[in-house]
């Protein structure tokens, strides 16, 4: 400091919004994010007004590179937006208030991806398993790779099913089934209404 004094500490409230912005920058962390990011968000949630992006590095103690990068990423990610101050031409930011909004944006464009490519690759595997007309070396072992295949594309299916349920509004948390085998069912009879009543072979396979 300039006059030799040494800065104020924080009040009691800003000392316990860091301690919950450090605590939210953890979680994010856990889940694939970067740290600074749930940081950040917070800072903005837990504020009454918009801030600009010098007063969001010095309540976190960034450098004001690192606060414009986040601030790109977490816009991408619909966290953040910029916000109009009358009067003021720096560009002041505010963030996302709906938890869910950016959960289910986060799932449906990242998890839920991820969970279709595992299907994708899954169903694969089991037709290439299912076509191989040829007599294995090992029965018992081949017989044992064709149903774990068999279970985990069911189980990924049913995975994909819930959560595009989720996204889309519904319950699914009082569902009458009991088994992965009768989700994987439902979640087949669904995709084939979505599709406007499908393929009658594979409804009448599901029934055998």
């Amino acid at each position: 400091m300039a006059d030799g004094k040494a800065p104020a500490p924080p009040s009691p409230m800003d000392a316990a919004a860091l301690r919950i912005a450090d605590a939210v920058g953890a979680l994010m962390e856990s889940w694939g994010f970067k740290r600074n990011m749930g940081r950040l968000w917070t800072v903005l949630y837990l504020e009454n007004r918009p801030l600009s992006a010098a007063e969001i590095g010095e309540r976190l103690s960034l450098s004001s590179g690192a606060v414009s990068m986040l601030l790109g990423e977490m816009q991408a990610w619909a966290a953040v937006k910029k916000a109009w101050v009358p009067g003021e031409r720096r560009e002041y930011y505010e963030p996302e208030t709906s938890i869910w909004k950016m959960v289910s944006r986060v799932f449906r464009e990242r998890e839920l991806r991820w969970v279709q490519t595992a299907l994708e690759a899954f169903e694969e595997g089991q037709a290439e398993l299912e076509g191989d007309a040829g007599v294995p070396d090992d029965p018992e072992r081949a017989q044992l790779i064709r149903d774990r295949v068999a279970g985990l594309t069911e189980l990924t299916r049913v995975t994909a099913h819930l959560l595009e349920a989720a996204l889309r509004g519904e319950s699914v948390d009082a569902l009458p089934l009991k088994t992965v085998g009768e989700l994987a069912k439902a979640a087949r009879r669904s995709d084939l209404a979505g599709r406007g009543g499908g393929d009658e072979e594979e409804e009448e396979e599901e029934e055998t």
